[in-house]
């Protein structure tokens, strides 16, 4: 059998050098997706392996007997046809545990970004700091602090959940709903190997919408809004929006109109429903802290990733 992989998204060196010393062939071509039928038909490749960018669809999986696995360096499996591929008898992998700190992190750059109106601040203090440095100060000086609030967690899986310690970890209340887990035990690590547990149960979505000064989002790509306008709605006033699940989630729209009601106070997204090409009104909006799809992307955590999709090849392809 084969022993070529193709990391058509990027592997990292870790993952590579863990591969080639079981002698697996690792090519990091960037294969345009009209081209990858047939570049992975002529080197006989036996593994792709992609992040968000390249689409594995049941046409590609038809047209390449020699595939014997796909895997996703990430969680979410949108991009892959999962069900069947695994019917057609290819092992289909992903690394769900690598990245759930990286984005976690994030998403509390956007949540400390949005309380001080750094997202602001860093458009205007180049423009006008110099000129208008007691305007500004005026206009910025009014932050909130994360301390002592509530954060709501809709999705309470890996990620949710390692968003959930740092909360924690910062003195927030910490509230999720999530219909297929009605309690967790959150243990936060320090670096000198002490420990604490906080055991959490779920609430209503209602709940956690009613009573959250700060919502962020953990779930997968789904048909439906998760929130839209019913749900701002239901908010307390001025709460602060965090997206780095997926695109799609979020009504964008209603989400435009509940900033400018003065229902939400600020949204952070790492992800967008049209996304790669994000709307303008989103992009150009005052309230609106953005960043584009890195949740996962860190050093540490592409190493992690390269390292368990290596791991995985391993036991199942030698």
């Amino acid at each position: 059998m084969s022993k070529k992989i193709l990391a058509n998204d990027g592997i990292s060196k870790s993952g590579i050098e863990a591969l080639q010393s079981a002698g697996f062939e690792v090519l990091t071509t960037n294969v345009a997706q009209e081209q990858l039928v047939n570049f992975i038909n002529e080197e006989n490749v036996a593994g792709l392996l992609v992040r968000s960018a390249t689409q594995v669809r049941k046409e590609l999986i038809d047209s390449c007997p020699g595939l014997k696995l796909i895997g996703r360096g990430g969680v979410g499996m949108d991009n892959i046809d999962v069900e069947y591929a695994r019917e057609k008898g290819l092992h289909v992998i992903n690394t769900p545990a690598s990245s759930s700190a990286s984005v976690a992190e994030l998403v509390f750059a956007h949540l400390f970004g949005g309380a001080r109106f750094l997202y602001d601040a860093n458009r205007n203090m180049p423009l006008e700091g110099d000129k208008n440095f007691k305007g500004l100060k005026k206009s910025y000086g009014k932050g909130t602090e994360l301390r002592g609030k509530t954060l709501g967690v809709l999705g309470f899986g890996r990620i949710g959940q390692a968003t959930a310690k740092i909360a924690l970890g910062i003195g927030m209340k910490v509230m999720y709903f999530d219909p297929n887990l009605q309690e967790a035990e959150i243990s936060i690590s320090f670096y000198d190997d002490r420990s604490i547990s906080f055991p959490l149960h779920s609430s209503s979505k209602e709940e956690v919408l009613k009573a959250a000064d700060f919502i962020t989002l953990h779930v997968p790509a789904q048909k439906d809004y998760v929130i839209g306008k019913p749900e701002f709605d239901m908010m307390k006033n001025g709460v602060g929006l965090v997206n780095a699940a997926r695109g799609g989630v979020i009504d964008e729209v209603a989400l435009l109109d509940a900033i400018d009601q003065g229902k939400i106070a600020f949204a952070g997204l790492d992800v967008f429903e049209s996304e790669p090409h994000p709307e303008v009104r989103i992009l150009m909006h005052p309230k609106i802290s953005l960043s584009p799809h890195i949740g996962a992307a860190t050093g540490e955590a592409q190493d992690r990733i390269g390292t368990e999709l290596a791991e995985q090849i391993i036991k199942l392809l030698n």
